[in-house]
């Protein structure tokens, strides 16, 4: 059966088990059509890069499943009917993702606070840019020549 990952955003105002209820409908669409949700992932309220349906924030749902292509259609069909659902987006997939998603492991990191594998940076002021012995210092450029004077 063709992998699928299907995306959607919720309304900013429901409530997380409101959000969960929505998660659980789509499963539970996608089983009943001969389908099989391999992982299922709340990336929680995170903003919105600009306003959908008056809306600044929405609460991101992710589903991994496998299942035949009526069942995709039929799941996007529902998706669609349903108000507290601002947007949705269906791709189908060569392979499944192991383990957490992107979106999961970015929120790690900030828990984290660490600077993950960039390390330190030195410690140093970033305007410091250290010996520039490649350009000489520029002694030999003798004085600016005067700005010419414009009548208007």
């Amino acid at each position: 059966m063709p992998l699928y990952e299907h995306v959607f955003i919720a309304r900013q105002d429901l409530a997380q088990a409101q959000v969960d209820a929505l998660a659980e409908a789509a499963t539970n669409i996608i089983q009943d059509n001969g389908g099989k949700v391999v992982k299922t992932e709340t990336w929680g309220l995170r903003s919105l890069a600009y306003r959908i349906a008056k809306n600044r924030k929405g609460h991101y749902v992710m589903l991994d499943f496998e299942a035949p292509t009526p069942v995709v259609a039929e799941l996007e069909r529902q998706t669609q009917i349903n108000e507290d659902v601002i947007r949705y987006m269906t791709i189908r997939l060569d392979s499944h993702e192991e383990g957490p998603s992107a979106m999961m492991r970015r929120n790690e990191r900030s828990e984290r606070g660490d600077r993950g594998d960039r390390g330190d940076r030195g410690g140093r002021d970033r305007g410091d840019r250290g010996d520039r012995g490649d350009r000489g210092d520029r002694g030999d450029r003798g004085e600016r020549a005067p700005r010419p004077e414009f009548e208007a």
